[in-house]
């Protein structure tokens, strides 16, 4: 690790990627000028389950630079529609790019790299007051899903409908969500699938994360699935059964212990549908921003390629963390720096 100054804040980065990295963070605080070089004003756009830290950058990252980026929670689907398009200068995903959308419209034009910038779970959370400390076993979650746990009565509570809730969107956090039911459940397999968007066997729907948020907190007796950081209120976490047969509660320590076993392949994608180890939560997910390796100009080039470098360091990521997300470390920080240099004008 070496240390250093950004904008009068100190900050570590990755011994390899760092001697490479002091010039460009030095640029963005106008480094060895009179002052701090303005770049170009940034926009993205795509997933809700990042927004909460991603928005929050954005109002740190001005404060500190006095550069912009503006962001806007659409959902991964829309997303990575609107990247493909060439319409935002990066786009936001929460279920790794295919190999199919990295050769197609502007992604295939302009060559795309897919860097994780954070991490997080997906838990299953409830609005029930006469059910606290709720756990569930990986085949109960399946079931409440496919309708085949209805009254919270089934889950030792008492006597009360339960009201599903699930994202309406197409959405990263529902792939991750599903993908792993799809590990639960040889049942939801079949009947359901995974998938960023799935016909629900029941269920109200909601936008975004903080769509489902909204179902679940105004509607008592409702359960559904958030990222970590939207579990606030009345809205209470429940714990899940992992794969060593233990419950355990969505945190950075429990999503930490799963994301590090999962192995990113050479774009920088990857997932786990149900990881080992006593202390791993089992619904985890990397996030990903997707950027052009070229097509937006010298200028534009060097604002991504400088906010995203900055997002990295340790005190955004620290930020992060402090809202519910798992930081970027070790070696997925060591290639994620590493691939944004390859972001060119």
């Amino acid at each position: 690790m070496l240390s250093i100054s950004l904008c009068s804040r100190s900050v570590r980065l990755a011994a390899p990627a760092s001697i490479a990295l002091i010039g460009l963070v030095a640029t963005a605080c106008g480094g060895g000028g009179g002052g701090t070089k303005s770049l170009p004003s940034i926009s993205g756009a795509g997933a809700t389950f990042p927004a909460a830290a991603y928005q929050r950058w954005g109002g740190d990252y001005a404060s500190e630079t006095g550069n912009k980026m503006n962001y806007q929670s659409v959902g991964s689907g829309a997303g990575v529609r609107q990247f493909l398009a060439g319409s935002v200068d990066f786009g936001a995903t929460d279920e790794q790019l295919s190999d199919e959308d990295f050769n197609k419209g502007a992604a295939g034009q302009r060559g795309a790299v897919q860097i994780p910038m954070l991490g997080g779970t997906v838990t299953p959370a409830y609005n029930n007051a006469d059910c606290p400390d709720l756990k569930l076993t990986q085949a109960q979650l399946a079931d409440i899903f496919l309708g085949k746990i209805t009254n919270w009565k089934q889950l030792g509570c008492p006597d009360r409908p339960i009201t599903v809730a699930h994202r309406s969107d197409g959405s990263g956090t529902t792939y991750a969500f599903t993908n792993s039911l799809a590990c639960f459940s040889p049942e939801w397999k079949e009947k359901v699938g995974k998938g960023k968007s799935v016909q629900w066997p029941v269920g109200v729907g909601g936008k975004g994360n903080e769509g489902v948020a909204g179902v679940i907190s105004n509607t008592p007796g409702a359960l559904g699935y958030l990222n970590q950081a939207y579990v606030q209120g009345t809205i209470k976490p429940a714990a899940l059964q992992n794969k060593a047969g233990n419950f355990v509660l969505a945190n950075g320590e429990s999503g930490a212990a799963a994301l590090n076993g999962v192995t990113l392949d050479e774009r920088l994608g990857g997932e786990d549908c149900n990881p080992a180890g006593a202390d791993s939560f089992p619904i985890v997910a990397f996030t990903w921003i997707l950027a052009y390796q070229s097509g937006q100009g010298k200028e534009k080039a060097e604002a991504v390629r400088t906010f995203l470098t900055w997002a990295l360091q340790e005190g955004p990521q620290s930020t992060a963390a402090e809202l519910g997300y798992v930081p970027i470390k070790g070696d997925v920080l060591k290639r994620a720096l590493a691939e944004i240099e390859k972001i060119k004008e």
